[in-house]
């Protein structure tokens, strides 16, 4: 006996359902014609995830629920096969303000034209991005349906990451799990949910099929990378990463237990990943909300251009446009800089000056500024200039404004507000500036996308970095090097070390005091700032809940 199996590693759009059941009853029938009996989609394949507050709309559930109906009734005609979809059912009890929840976040079995099984998800998570119980109740049941003579045992996501739930589809009669999955992606997070389903195999002794979301929804992306374990706890198979895929396991039943077979793509290096992830994010962002071009400031410096080769790669060179807009303390090599990879990159490219702007808001300021000493209130203008420029770019020809700001400066406050962090979207929010180096140089050492080769100039990656906002200016001279910097923000951000633990660290305590510091008071900065692609275990987005008005620091 063999069951072949067909894992839809699809990219759904939020809210969509009509358009995502589509996608789900393509992939049957392409499937079906290809012998699969078998086709699991991942989790809340329907509405895709996250669908956040949408949840608590009663409308919501019940386009949900006619998108259920609608994948059943167009492959009624695929007979045997077992289709699994993942969805919210149930309803909320509504009051005044609030709607208490009484719907799960469940999966269900569609066989021969009619829903024959609904499993709902048992464990909830509640932490970094995900707010599940805000919007469900933990299922109390256990799942096993039969397809093509194997029973198959139901799990969704974090359902697998415990024993409990998998030794009770086993107790049930299972003889391979099924689990349906939209796990966040951050760097190497693939290669972590391998190692913990290899675990979950060695601890249940049943194979395991793991079928995983890929797209980009707002800042979080899923980057596919389904995969298979067999009875001996190896890895069976592996589809790819960051691209949709009909990725298909055979099922053989030996004398033994159910052994698996798939095809296995190749092991990825980090820095792969985490590119092909920014580019995922920012081209689904702007093509799930409708953009087609995008606009930025190329500054001749490190940031912008990292933003620029990944706006060329997402969305093709002719749909970007690069303005540089000088102003009296930018250095001649930025403009040369900014000339030469505009031209490598062959994106649409203009030079504005802001010395005009810049005098006229100075001498407009001068009586009110009379005695004043110039400091980074002068340094805020010309930002702030450059801001409306590109706004007004976006508002006359419809762009969507890149911000080309990475999380060191994000973290500590090294940006203007309506000015360098104007924007729509900011594909490098998350990035550290020591992996903003890092990456200009992979990328100029890869194409992954074949779109232009060597793209960022050498001289910009070599250059120290400078806001070029006043004379002979560099970052060093406001914040600790760039490693020290990063090494304390990964540090306080993604493991909550305090003030004392990190000196323990070894970290000078005059720097610990200075980030610590900056972090805590420039929260209402990142409150005001665009969304940007999460990438690492904690970015500044849904899993950074801090208050603006806080005394505490430790």
């Amino acid at each position: 006996m063999t069951l072949q199996i067909a894992v839809a590693q699809l990219n759904f759009v939020v809210g969509d359902m009509p358009g995502n059941a589509q996608k789900i009853i393509d992939a049957a029938r392409t499937a079906y014609a290809q012998g699969a009996r078998l086709l699991l989609t991942p989790e809340l394949s329907i509405c895709a995830y996250i669908c956040e507050d949408l949840f608590l709309r009663p409308s919501f559930i019940a386009a949900c629920d006619e998108a259920v109906k609608t994948v059943a009734r167009e492959t009624a005609g695929l007979t045997d096969m077992a289709i699994v979809v993942g969805h919210p059912v149930g309803k909320g009890q509504r009051g005044k303000s609030i709607t208490v929840s009484q719907r799960t976040n469940s999966a269900s079995v569609i066989r021969d034209g009619r829903v024959i099984e609904t499993y709902a998800k048992r464990l909830l998570p509640n932490y970094q991005v995900f707010d599940e119980r805000r919007y469900f109740v933990p299922g109390q049941g256990t799942c096993v349906f039969q397809a093509g003579g194997v029973s198959v045992g139901l799990l969704i996501c974090e359902d697998a990451w415990f024993d409990e739930p998998a030794q009770l589809a086993k107790e049930a009669g299972a003889e391979l799990l099924a689990v349906i999955n939209a796990s966040p992606f951050h760097v190497g997070k693939g290669y972590e949910r391998e190692a913990m389903m290899i675990e979950r195999v060695k601890a249940v002794g049943l194979p395991l099929v793991y079928a995983h979301l890929v797209g980009g929804q707002d800042e979080v992306v899923f980057e596919g990378h389904s995969f298979a374990v067999g009875p001996d706890a190896q890895l069976a198979g592996r589809a790819p990463s960051f691209e949709e895929k009909l990725w298909f396991v055979q099922a053989q039943r030996a004398p033994a237990a159910i052994e698996l077979k798939a095809s296995k793509a190749p092991a990825r290096d980090h820095d792969a990943d985490l590119w092909d992830a920014l580019v995922m994010g920012l081209r689904d962002y702007m093509g799930k909300n409708g953009f087609r071009t995008a606009a930025l400031g190329l500054s001749g410096g490190i940031d912008s251009a990292l933003v620029l080769a990944l706006a060329v790669d997402a969305l093709g060179a002719g749909n970007v446009h690069a303005v540089m807009m000088p102003s009296p303390y930018t250095a001649g090599i930025s403009v040369e800089d900014a000339r030469e990879m505009a031209r490598r990159v062959g994106v649409h490219y203009a030079e504005i000056s802001i010395r005009p702007e810049f005098e006229s808001f100075k001498a407009s300021l001068q009586p009110l500024f009379a005695g004043k000493p110039e400091d980074t209130t002068e340094e805020n203008i010309q930002a702030r200039i450059r801001g409306v420029m590109l706004m007004a770019l976006s508002n006359k020809h419809g762009h969507l404004v890149l911000a080309c700001g990475n999380k060191s400066e994000y973290a500590v406050g090294y940006s203007t507000l309506y000015g360098d962090m104007c924007g729509g979207f900011a594909p490098i929010k998350d990035v550290v500036k020591t992996a903003v180096f890092r990456l200009a140089r992979w990328r100029n050492a890869h194409n992954p996308f074949g779109t232009v080769a060597n793209p960022i100039p050498e001289r910009i990656i070599t250059r120290p970095p400078s806001a070029e906002l006043r004379e002979g200016q560099t970052d060093q001279d406001s914040l600790p090097p760039y490693e020290v910097l990063d090494a304390i923000i990964e540090r306080y951000m993604e493991n909550d070390l305090g003030v004392a633990e990190l000196v323990a660290e070894g970290f000078r305590p005059e720097d610990v005091e200075l980030v610590t510091r900056l972090i805590k008071i420039n929260e209402y900065k990142r409150r005001q700032s665009a969304e940007g692609t999460r990438v690492t275990h904690r970015g500044f987005g849904k899993d950074w809940r801090y208050p603006m008005t806080n005394r505490f620091r430790a």
